[in-house]
């Protein structure tokens, strides 16, 4: 089966800082196309998706150059990239323009999950994601999932915006913790601009002794609600490996679905991709 990843990242620690690695040893090197390749050795990964791995603030424009360089080569399968922004600052716009006419660039991603819920209420915030439209690009959505109230109305002030909400909107699979989340996800499916990624949620468990079956309540409730035509798969390597292998990763999220038709799966794992991310 053909696969396109929508959710790796890399990052070369010997290039740009990562501060954030330090206080995380096992993430605390560097990743590199090398080792995205051995990663997923064996499974036919033809195109992948980079999302900015949040790097310190005044190296953003670095990293985004260095990835939409790494995307032009043909000894891997980045196709598109989804790359770091501040929508906070008002010269948010004019910080996409060296990079906004680039074909391989297709969205942008501010981190939310660690920040404070009020940094996506501001008029210049919303302002700044409404005018993704004009770019042509998305944004993606990463919060935890007691954020999920501020993420539902950023996407319904931004109504012309394509947004995609990373990891499942993050729920509390550790502690089986799903009523708040499993609200908020129904209120977010039934909003037509969003669509989502099942992507990294091991992280989420308990990572030392976490089983497939564990993962089935947020898998099946998040394929319920938004349907077979908004899932995306992603790995969210190399920030999985924190639970998982990528092989690990994959071969769980292929056991959940298993017994879904052909077709369904080839959404999942691939053709919902390439148009949600215009990678064709």
């Amino acid at each position: 089966m053909q696969i396109v990843d929508t959710h790796q990242h890399l990052w070369d620690l010997d290039k740009l800082p990562y501060s954030w690695t330090a206080n995380q040893p096992k993430l605390n090197r560097s990743f590199r196309i090398p080792d995205y390749l051995e990663a997923t050795q064996g499974i036919e990964i033809i195109k992948s998706v980079h999302v900015e791995a949040d790097i310190d603030e005044a190296f953003i424009p670095d990293e985004t150059r260095y990835i939409l360089e790494l995307s032009e080569r043909d000894d891997n399968p980045l196709s598109g990239v989804v790359a770091n922004g501040r929508p906070e600052y008002d010269n948010f716009r004019e910080s996409l323009i060296p990079f906004a006419k680039h074909p391989n660039l297709k969205g942008i991603r501010r981190l939310l999950q660690s920040e404070p819920d009020e940094l996506s209420t501001t008029t210049t915030f919303r302002e700044n994601i409404r005018s993704l439209e004009e770019f042509g690009l998305s944004f993606d959505i990463c919060v935890r999932d007691h954020q999920l109230p501020v993420a539902i109305e950023l996407v319904k002030d931004c109504p012309n915006v394509s947004f995609i909400l990373d990891h499942c909107g993050n729920p509390d699979i550790k502690n089986r913790n799903y009523d708040f989340w499993r609200e908020r996800i129904v209120e977010m499916a039934d909003l037509p601009n969003v669509v989502i990624k099942v992507s990294g949620i091991v992280v989420n468990t308990d990572v030392d002794n976490w089983t497939v079956e564990d993962l089935r309540p947020a898998v099946e409730h998040v394929i319920a609600s938004f349907g077979w035509d908004r899932v995306m798969f992603g790995s969210d390597w190399p920030v999985c490996t924190l639970a998982a292998s990528y092989r690990q990763w994959f071969d769980a999220l292929n056991f959940l679905v298993k017994d879904a038709d052909e077709g369904n799966k080839r959404k999942l794992f691939r053709g919902n991709a390439e148009r949600i991310y215009r990678l064709n």
